[in-house]
Parts: structure tokens; C-alpha cells; sequence
């Protein structure tokens, strides 16, 4: 070959180079490939979920007695169950675990409620003394507040109510409209808890028998072992609660606070309600005792009650939760926080069940769960049999389809 031909040839050779390596990306690392490759899909997911969480929040009336049912759907399935094994037909069981459960809270929240008349009427007297000490603190205290400015102050806010009349009545009927929504609600609940109670197997063989057919058995092992999560969650929600409970009410009867029963209770049921109830219920163990033993022992009730909720927030919660849910402290942690920012008090309450499912449904895909599952040979059985001790009624061939399809694609 000519020199000239050589020096033609080798800058031909680094131009088809550079081509190559601008075709191949070379110019860009690979660290801010794989960067970027993370950072849109991270980026379509967060909007997707944003997507759906504004979705859903127009949706609430619907969604939230759902998610109760389910959280309640999982508290009262063991007593369903156990009534089931004890030849009660299933319809039959259903009606007397909802019945049961519906006696107890009544009969709790009557217990309350006249508990709590009745002391306050007892405490009636000392109340007012407690109105008129802060009235004297106000006439002779720093404040030096008079008879004649108490009653300026009375009569401007009489005439501040009858300007605002209209806002009132319309906040009132806001008010009244709330109201329905919460009856209804309450009834949607009641009647969504009824068939997952009843049929709550049925419905999730029906719900994943809509995916396409290699994805129908997975989805129902991890459904099936999803809702064991759910129902440990709700377990250990109780015993965090009745602790709660017994941590408040004891401290409260030990410094001589009144109501000590009764407040015990409150403080079960608000356990219940992330935030708002343990808030409600500290507020009024708190005014109790300022108004039965004075502000000492308005302090110390105040100091029991803190000691009880942060005992609760950062050790049972994180510890005894996350192990009955397969979840790290930290993760129930945030997921609190997180689902309290997206969502608020709902939020608060679904997001560490939501996690818990999802974490173990994802868990059981990923590892081909299904393939080996002696739960699902079980279902396979039950459904030979004609029935499911579970949900009390004859199984759809979903799960015998779903299994011999399995067999025979292995």
C-alpha cells in the first residue's frame, strides 16, 4: 500500500471509531446511564401513584368503608371460622360474629357514655368552683380583667354571632351533610364486611380469575397470603391498644383520677384512630383529672399519658408491628408519616396494612411461592371437597383451573 493511502486510511478508520462509539454511547458514563435509566422509571412510578392517590381521594366515601371492612373483615374472620368448624352453616356465623361485635362496642360506648354523665355530674360543683377561680384570676390577677370588660367582651361576641349567622348556617349544614356521608358510610361498612366475611374468598378467586392465565395462581397465593398479613396486623393492633388502655386507665386510677374504667375504654376504641384518637382520649384524661385533683394532678396525668403514647409510637409500634408484618421498624415508621402526608388520619391508618400486603404479595411472586405452597394444595382439596372452611361456602373451580393449568405447563 502507498504511503499516501495509508495516511488516507488511517483517519477513515478513527472517523468510523468515533461513529461507533457515538452509536454506542461512549460519550455518556455509565454511571449516568444507569442514573438516568433509575430516574425515569422512578419518575413514572411517583406519578402513577400520585395519579392514583388524587384518584382515589374523589373516591373516598367508596374507598375508606372498604378498607374498614377489610381491617374489621380481618379482626372477626378467626371467630367466623371457629364458629364454621363448630357446624354453624356460614350465613348463620356471619350474622352472629357482625351481631357479637356490634354488642360489644355498643355496650362499651354506653359504658362510657354514662360513666361519663354521671361523673360529670358529680363534678359539676367543682367545675364551677374552677369557673370562678379563673374568673378571680382574671379580675385579680396580672390581667386585671373587670366585670364591665367580661361583659363587653359577652356582648361582642353576641353581636359577632347574629353578623355571621349566615356562615353558621352554613357551616351547620356542612355539618349535617358530613353527617350523612358518615351514616352512610357506616353502612356501606357493615354491608361490605357482611360478604367478605362470607364470601371473601369467592371474590378474590373471581378477582384474580380476571388476569390473564399464567398470572391467575401467583395472584391468588399472594392474595390468600396477603390477607394473613392483614389479619396479623389487625391482631397485634389490639394488643397495642388494650396496652395502651390498661397504661392510661391504671395510671389514671392510681392518682386518684375519677373515671378511671370508662377512660380506659376511650382510650381502647381512640387506639383505633392513629393520631386524632390518642390525642381526643390524652385531652381528656387530662381535663379529668384538672378538673377532679387540680393542676398537679393534671401534670402527672399529663406526664403518664405522654409516657404511654411514646412508649407506644417508638417501641410498640416499630417493634411488635413490624414483626407481626414481616416489616422493618423503620419502614412502619415512614409509611406512618408518609400515608399521614398523602392521606391524613385514613392515610395514617391504611398505610402499614397496605405495606404489609403488598410487601408480602411481592415477596411470594418473587419467589415462585405458589410453586410449593402447602396452603395451596389445601385450597385444592377443599375445593374437592365441595366447600372452604374459611369462607363457609362451596370454592369456585378457579383454583382447581389455576392448579392443573400449573401442572401441566410444568
Amino acid at each position: 500500500m502507498k504511503p499516501h493511502a495509508r495516511r488516507t486510511a488511517a483517519p477513515r478508520a478513527l472517523q468510523a471509531a468515533a461513529a461507533n462509539s457515538h452509536r454506542n454511547n461512549d460519550e455518556v458514563p455509565f454511571a449516568l446511564r444507569v442514573s438516568a435509566a433509575w430516574a425515569w422509571r422512578l419518575g413514572i412510578v411517583l406519578i402513577v401513584g400520585a395519579g392514583l392517590i388524587w384518584i382515589l381521594s374523589h373516591f373516598s366515601l367508596l374507598i375508606i368503608p372498604l378498607m374498614i371492612a377489610a381491617l374489621l373483615a380481618g379482626l372477626l374472620s378467626p371467630v367466623s371460622s371457629w364458629l364454621r368448624r363448630n357446624r354453624l352453616p356460614g350465613g348463620l356465623s356471619v350474622a352472629v360474629t357482625i351481631v357479637a361485635f356490634l354488642g360489644v362496642v355498643i355496650a362499651a360506648l354506653t359504658l362510657v357514655g354514662r360513666q361519663l354523665a354521671l361523673g360529670f355530674r358529680d363534678l359539676w360543683g367543682e367545675t364551677l368552683a374552677g369557673v370562678r377561680q379563673i374568673q378571680g384570676w382574671l379580675s385579680d390577677g396580672p390581667l386585671n380583667v373587670t366585670a364591665g370588660d367580661m361583659d363587653s367582651l359577652f356582648n361582642e361576641a353576641t353581636t359577632t354571632l347574629q353578623d355571621n349567622s349566615a356562615n353558621i348556617l352554613s357551616g351547620a349544614l356542612s355539618v349535617g351533610s358530613s353527617a350523612g356521608h358518615f351514616a352512610a358510610g357506616i353502612l356501606l361498612t357493615l354491608f361490605a364486611l357482611v360478604f367478605f366475611l362470607l364470601d371473601g374468598r369467592r371474590i378474590w378467586e373471581f378477582t384474580s380469575g380476571l388476569l390473564p392465565r399464567r398470572a391467575r395462581t401467583a395472584a391468588y397465593g399472594a392474595g390468600i397470603h396477603g390477607w394473613e398479613s392483614m389479619v396479623n396486623y389487625v391482631r397485634v393492633q389490639v394488643v397495642v391498644a388494650l396496652i395502651d388502655a390498661i397504661g392510661i386507665g391504671g395510671g389514671a386510677a392510681l392518682i386518684g383520677v375519677p373515671l378511671a374504667l370508662p377512660l380506659g375504654v376511650l382510650v381502647f376504641l381512640g387506639s383505633f384512630v392513629p393520631l386524632v384518637g390518642a390525642f381526643v382520649t390524652g385531652f381528656v384524661a387530662v381535663l379529668l383529672a384538672l378538673v377532679a385533683n387540680g393542676g398537679v394532678n393534671a401534670l402527672i396525668m399529663l406526664g403518664i399519658v405522654l409516657l404511654v403514647q411514646q412508649l407506644e409510637s417508638h417501641i410498640l409500634q416499630p417493634l411488635v408491628m413490624g414483626k407481626a408484618v414481616s416489616l422493618h421498624p423503620l419502614a412502619v415508621i415512614l409509611a406512618v408519616t408518609g400515608g399521614t402526608l398523602a392521606a391524613g388520619v385514613p392515610g395514617a391508618l391504611f398505610s402499614v396494612p397496605l405495606l404489609a400486603i403488598l410487601n408480602t404479595m411481592v415477596r411470594y411472586i418473587a419467589a415462585r411461592g405458589w410453586e410449593d405452597d402447602p396452603a395451596m394444595e389445601q385450597e385444592g382439596e377443599e375445593n374437592d371437597d365441595g366447600g372452604n372452611p374459611v369462607s363457609g361456602e362451596p370454592g369456585s373451580d378457579t383454583v382447581d383451573t389455576l392448579a392443573t393449568e400449573e401442572e401441566r405447563r410444568k
